[in-house]
């Protein structure tokens, strides 16, 4: 989304914030932007900045040609700075080093515009030296912030940013998009029921590890369902693997999710709901062997290891207690 005419059919609230700002030449010193993941966060950054820098934009819109949007595009425009995580958190040093580069002047003009991505997991110490730089706003500057989570952002920074709430995507709509893109209608639900970010659902559909998964998660059902002595074996020789990464495991217990959802939907006829569609035979099979007080059971069961995994619980731990729970 390169417009904000494109922006607007998505962000439509955010979208018309924004360009009257622009277009009265009042844009604010700091925003934050608070949205679940996908919600855009950062294409509304990159496109604000670009508004802000492009020198042939009309009405507020960026030209998208010259060559400030390119390297703003691209990330090479020498005043746009982006800070992200350094591991699992925005540390001070990153925050000193960014207050460095804006005593210097803009190599090509005053302006300076400041992202931070997952402005969340900024330390303490990075989230009071950043609080100092926005107590002294210059108005040449303008800071941006992104985030998930923004509770757990201070209160006194919040208070000097205009907050932006961005909305979650229509999942038809997404899934709409994508069968514009050439996904079939049965891909296009899957990835819109995982994702409401195009391109990150048109790199997953793509995705040959991901393609794996999906099998993976059917063969496991299957052997929860048919051969349930089995499972452990195949938990440990199949599934731990090729779910190696935390984040993989989270994938892999999200698609896991997904069957059980629809094995609830089967058993109340609302088969408009499913997303494997294309397996609709084998549904009519496990919700036969699983009532739908087991399946939302089950859908609980999975959620608490998804938990377990972000409190780091060892993984394969996790997935031997919930096979072993499944098969009660």
């Amino acid at each position: 989304m390169n417009t904000w005419s494109d922006m607007a059919m998505t962000q439509p609230l955010v979208s018309k914030m924004l360009t009257n700002s622009i277009s009265k030449d009042r844009v604010s010193h700091a925003y934050l932007f608070h949205g679940s993941k996908g919600t855009g966060k950062l294409a509304i950054a990159l496109l604000l900045a670009k508004s802000i820098f492009c020198k042939n934009k009309e009405l507020g819109e960026p030209c998208n040609k010259c060559k400030d949007c390119q390297r703003i595009e691209t990330g090479n425009h020498p005043d746009v700075h982006k800070i992200i995580p350094d591991g699992k958190s925005i540390k001070k040093d990153q925050i000193l080093h960014l207050q460095k580069e804006f005593t210097y002047t803009g190599l090509e003009s005053n302006q300076k515009v400041y992202i931070i991505v997952d402005a969340d997991k900024m330390t303490n110490n990075a989230s009071n030296r950043l609080l100092k730089f926005l107590e002294e706003p210059s108005k040449m500057a303008t800071a941006m912030l992104l985030t998930e989570n923004s509770q757990s952002i201070l209160q006194t920074i919040r208070s000097r940013c205009q907050i932006m709430s961005l909305q979650p995507f229509n999942p038809s709509l997404v899934q709409e998009k994508l069968q514009e893109k050439g996904l079939s209608g049965a891909n296009a639900k899957l990835m819109a029921a995982l994702t409401n970010n195009i391109y990150a659902a048109m790199k997953l559909s793509e995705d040959e590890w991901f393609a794996n998964a999906r099998k993976l998660v059917v063969q496991l059902v299957e052997v929860l369902q048919a051969k349930p002595e089995e499972s452990m074996l195949f938990i440990h020789n199949h599934w731990m693997p090729h779910f190696k990464e935390r984040d993989q495991l989270h994938q892999g217990l999200d698609l896991l999710i997904l069957w059980f959802k629809d094995m609830i939907y089967k058993h109340i006829e609302n088969e408009d709901a499913i997303i494997y569609v294309n397996h609709m035979d084998k549904l009519e099979q496990f919700s036969m062997h699983w009532s739908r007080q087991h399946a939302i059971g089950h859908l609980y069961k999975i959620m608490e290891a998804k938990r377990k995994i972000d409190q780091n619980v060892h993984p394969a731990l996790v997935m031997e207690q919930l096979t072993l729970q499944i098969q009660r």
